[in-house]
């Protein structure tokens, strides 16, 4: 079938809107009529370059070239056709996206960590995970690679069953796109990872579609003080609808304030979730913990940087702790469904997240307002 797809042809583009051509689901497979797509910030990286693999490490991974791309891995639709074996999903049904695979049977999953399934290996390289043939092409015949192995920037995309989670169908598919990704990252980081308790002092840094959700989630978990750090003034006063307790506009100043309200204990948790993640910025974010401290990794850095600011004499001695996170280290298969059921009985803010709906062909206008700071997210409605 033939179908409109954002893709990108490189680093520094603009998001193309483009036909595409995807064909029918093999075994494992199945193609999904996408109805929402969120603009995560991931999807940004793209563009920026934050996320490409060197070129020179593209051989080694088995990609001849990781362009073009169809974006979009935070999404919800409609299962159009199943292939083979396919069993936990029909035409007809409502899913969610996973951009992490959960496979049931890797070393990961049979210890209940899906979030590191060893089938999400493959987001980088061209293909299906399921036999690393193509099913989309360019107007050209030009095989073109989804980002994640979902593609939810175009209207139809084949993915692998284990991509996919069945939902209720009375759920809004908007509300339900945002929890494949941004939500439950950000809750996770800081209910799961961090393990935020009753009575803790919680310092999020960032407050975009991430981090938005970690205040949300600190807030639910019982944090005594959530303070909220980003620059973007629009942010801070959302943060405070979300759970924040107080807000700042930077590391730097929050600091001193930090040490006020905690009576020089610093905070239990700090969870780190700019748009991007600069090593200088562990500097004041590891300060900001104090003794015993846990600081959650969530953004995203340059994938070649590897360097970063910590006081290594301090981590030791003041027993802190730095752990990294992917989906909030949760089970996508048993989580988004917890979060929609308490989405549904009113305990966590998803319609609320949405700052504005976007038709495919504004995408870039999307990402801008993004750029901008103007967006908590935006969502891209298919056939609107």
């Amino acid at each position: 079938m033939k179908c409109r797809a954002a893709i990108v042809r490189g680093t520094d583009q603009p998001w193309e809107v483009t036909e595409v051509e995807v064909d029918p689901p093999k075994a494992g497979e199945v193609v999904v009529r996408w109805a929402a797509a969120g603009m995560c910030h991931s999807d940004e990286h793209i563009v920026t370059g934050d996320m490409v693999p060197p070129e020179e490490a593209w051989e080694m991974m088995g990609i001849e070239s990781f362009f073009p791309i169809i974006g979009g891995h935070e999404g919800s639709g409609v299962i159009e056709q199943v292939g083979a074996g396919v069993s936990s999903v029909a035409p007809g049904d409502h899913v969610s996206a996973s951009f992490i695979p959960s496979c049931g049977r890797c070393r990961y999953c049979s210890t209940g960590r899906q979030n590191l399934c060893d089938a999400g290996a493959g987001a980088f390289q061209k293909g299906m995970i399921t036999d690393g043939t193509s099913r989309h092409r360019l107007a050209d015949g030009t095989d073109v690679n989804l980002f994640a192995k979902l593609g939810t920037f175009a209207e139809y995309s084949c993915v692998a069953e284990s991509q996919v989670i069945k939902v209720e169908p009375d759920l809004p598919l908007d509300a339900v796109a945002l929890v494949s990704c941004g939500v439950a990252t950000g809750w996770g980081s800081a209910t799961n990872r961090a393990a935020v308790q009753a009575g803790d002092t919680v310092v999020v840094v960032g407050i975009g579609g991430i981090g938005i959700n970690a205040v949300q989630g600190a807030k639910m978990a019982g944090a005594k003080h959530v303070i909220a750090v980003d620059p973007v003034e629009f942010k801070r006063e959302k943060a405070m609808e979300f759970g924040a307790t107080h807000t700042f506009a930077s590391m730097e100043e929050a600091l001193p304030a930090v040490a006020e309200l905690s009576w020089g204990q610093m905070a239990d948790k700090v969870i780190m979730t700019p748009g991007v993640l600069h090593g200088e910025m562990m500097a004041l974010g590891t300060q900001l913990a104090g003794k015993g401290g846990t600081i959650v990794v969530t953004a995203i850095a340059p994938i070649t940087q590897t360097e970063s600011s910590v006081n290594l004499f301090e981590l030791a001695m003041w027993n802190k702790e730095i752990k990294g996170t992917i989906f909030g280290s949760l089970n996508p298969r048993a989580d988004i469904p917890k979060l929609l059921a308490m989405y549904r009985d009113g305990q966590l803010k998803l319609d609320e997240l949405i700052t504005e709906r976007y038709a495919l062909a504004d995408i870039n206008v999307g990402y801008q307002a993004m750029r901008d700071g103007t967006n908590l997210r935006g969502v891209i409605v298919h056939g609107g």
